[in-house]
């Protein structure tokens, strides 16, 4: 370990521990992006000074957010981000989105609406794919299953109406929620989103299973095809 000018402890020991005092003070909100993953880095890279680190990685990625989120392989181009730190980095994003989860499974689902949104943001807003997502609920509109049913490209995601119906069948599941994120970060619909939706709810009243929304998330925000009037 390097030490400071004088010969004694460096420099950024200290700034560790004020920033440390400052989190346990005041708490995440009073911090930048950039000291809160400061804050993550300690313990990834205990021998050196890593607010350069956390600077660049906002700097290339934009946010908290879209740093623990971005894909492992973008993060290690970072210099200074090894292997082992980008694992740290994506376990962060794990659990963010496993407390995000928690908030919604076995809950009653259109009385928990924040969550919902909270949940599907955290893991989808930053995705640099198109991610299919369907939310399967029960009669009481409890949440019972949470897939992946397409992984797309930037901009495009193949959907196919009748398999949807089949596995909500399959799960006996009453009603669904679809959900997909716009890459570019921009949420508003498009024609082709909405034209699918409209697909998607034919083929499943059909089999008695109601489509309550299609949410779009985008790092922008999100839009929901129910709440304007597209469904």
């Amino acid at each position: 370990m390097t030490g400071g000018p004088d010969g004694g402890e460096p420099h950024f020991l200290g700034h560790r521990d004020r920033l440390r005092e400052r989190f346990a003070l005041a708490g995440a909100d009073a911090l930048p992006d950039y000291e809160l993953l400061e804050l993550v880095l300690f313990r990834s890279i205990p021998r050196r000074d890593v607010k350069p680190i956390a600077k660049e990685l906002i700097r290339r990625f934009g946010s908290f957010a879209e740093v623990v989120a971005a894909p492992q392989h973008l993060l290690t181009e970072v210099p200074g981000v090894g292997e082992a730190v980008a694992a740290d980095l994506k376990i962060i994003a794990a659990a963010g989105q496993r407390l995000a989860r928690g908030q919604v499974k076995k809950r009653q689902v259109l009385a928990s609406w924040s969550s919902v949104i909270d949940y599907c943001r955290a893991a989808m807003a930053f995705e640099v794919r198109e991610q299919f997502r369907i939310l399967f609920l029960d009669k009481k509109n409890t949440l019972i299953a949470d897939e992946v049913q397409q992984v797309g490209t930037v901009d495009h995601t193949p959907v196919y109406p009748r398999e949807i119906v089949r596995r909500a069948l399959e799960l006996s599941s009453t009603a669904i929620i679809l959900v997909h994120n716009h890459p570019s970060g921009d949420p508003a619909p498009s024609q082709a989103d909405v034209r699918m939706t409209r697909e998607v709810i034919d083929v499943a009243k059909a089999m008695g299973i109601v489509v309550h929304d299609h949410i779009i998330i985008g790092r922008d925000g999100h839009a929901s095809l129910k709440g304007m009037k597209l469904m």
